[in-house]
């Protein structure tokens, strides 16, 4: 049994499901998608191995890979929309309600600021990483809050709960996708980035022979129709080989955004 799961935003979580079951399907291998326990629990199963197949957010990637004995690179997704440029990428977008009076992240100082979790890279370190280049190391913003997620944040900002938020560019689209009327409530004032995307993972006690299997599932899907479809719904191109060094930005960019504090 081969167990997958997601850390990233609940949106995404149909696609993933799909995904597992599709090559569990190729490979002959049963295959179950944990999604009934906090994103936090499913780090921890995977820590543990008990896990074996996760998609993660660069940020917890780069920090609990130090020595690349506990977790692998599989694969990471290159998006269909022209501004990914075809290359395994993504972006932290600064969104604000349509009928805000901010347009540019200048506008923001004083301002109520969401961001989902600090485990984040799109919604938490990257703003903090913008902020320390820029010289702004503390007090920044009138008020932080932690919303928990990307849509709570995106929530909470068309609540007028909060001014402004930095939501993760695949997830806005998922949501305008799914939801055209929000594209009219939600603007984008600024673009951080682009950073490394999100991989796909796999725990290095799964066998070397079913780990190869994987990856080669995760880069052919695109060449199958079904699993063309599968991607095609989560507005995903293809999936592509990533090494570890990719993620060296975000290492950097972890090292000076701990220089701000909210």
């Amino acid at each position: 049994m081969l167990r997958f799961t997601s850390c990233q935003a609940e949106i995404a979580e149909s696609f993933c499901r799909a995904l597992s079951a599709f090559i569990g399907q190729n490979l002959g291998v049963p295959t179950e998608f944990v999604d009934a326990i906090s994103w936090q629990e499913r780090e921890r199963l995977l820590d543990r191995g008990k896990i074996h197949v996760c998609w993660i957010c660069g940020l917890p990637y780069v920090r609990k890979n130090h020595d690349e004995t506990t977790i692998e690179l599989l694969a990471a997704p290159v998006m269909r929309h022209a501004r990914y440029g075809g290359r395994p990428v993504y972006y932290s977008d600064i969104v604000v309600r349509g009928d805000s009076s901010f347009r540019s992240f200048d506008d923001l100082r004083g301002a109520i600021w969401a961001y989902n979790e600090p485990g984040s890279h799109s919604g938490y370190n990257a703003v903090r990483y913008h902020l320390a280049t820029e010289g702004r190391r503390a007090g920044y913003f009138g008020r932080v809050v932690e919303s928990g997620s990307h849509q709570a944040s995106l929530q909470m900002t068309l609540e007028r709960c909060v001014d402004a938020s930095a939501i993760d560019s695949t997830v806005l689209e998922m949501e305008f996708s799914r939801n055209p009327s929000m594209a009219r409530k939600i603007r984008a004032i600024a673009v951080l980035g682009p950073s490394p995307a999100p991989p796909w993972v796999v725990h290095r006690s799964v066998p070397h022979a079913i780990r190869v299997a994987l990856r080669w599932e995760f880069l052919s899907m695109d060449k199958d129709q079904q699993g063309r479809r599968i991607l095609e719904d989560a507005g995903i191109l293809r999936f592509v080989r990533v090494s570890d060094h990719q993620y060296d930005p975000i290492r950097e960019m972890d090292r000076i955004a701990a220089r701000v504090e909210w």
